[in-house]
Formats: C-alpha cells, structure tokens, sequence
C-alpha cells in the first residue's frame, strides 16, 4: 500500500512542475490568486510538518518538492504585485 502513497506523492507534486516552469519562465502571474497560492503553501508547510511527526516519508519528500514549486510560483506572484 506505501507505493501508493509514493505513487500519489509523485503525480500531485509534478502536477505543479508545468505551471513552475511557465511562471518561471514568463514571470506571468495575472491569473494565479495571490489568497489561493498563499493558502496552499501555508497547507503544504503544515502537510511536511505533519510528516515529519508522524514520520511518512512519502508526505515529506512530497511536501518539500512541492513547497519548492508552489513557492517559487508565490514568490514570483509577489513580486510581481
């Protein structure tokens, strides 16, 4: 049953590497809702800090590349504010 949490891990963390890659690249942040992407990042920190008390791996090693790329996409999104 761990691969699946593996497996999970794996897809909803790359889902964010097109939308990174893209923000990155055009620094176009118009469309993306500074609230939505502020929460969702508050979510993820608080995710990976679940998974280090509970001690899951596939919940931290999801949650650190995850925060690393919804950050960044925050991170342009306010500067560009």
């Amino acid at each position: 049953m761990e691969y699946f949490g593996y497996i999970a891990a794996f897809l909803t963390t790359a889902s964010f590497l097109p939308q990174a890659i893209k923000t990155i690249k055009t620094k176009d942040t118009e469309s993306i809702s500074l609230l939505m992407y502020s929460m969702f990042v508050l979510g993820v920190v608080l995710w990976l800090v679940y998974g280090i008390v509970i001690k899951d791996i596939p919940i931290i090693i999801a949650n650190i590349f995850t925060f690393s790329l919804s950050g960044t996409i925050l991170v342009v999104k306010i500067i560009n504010k």
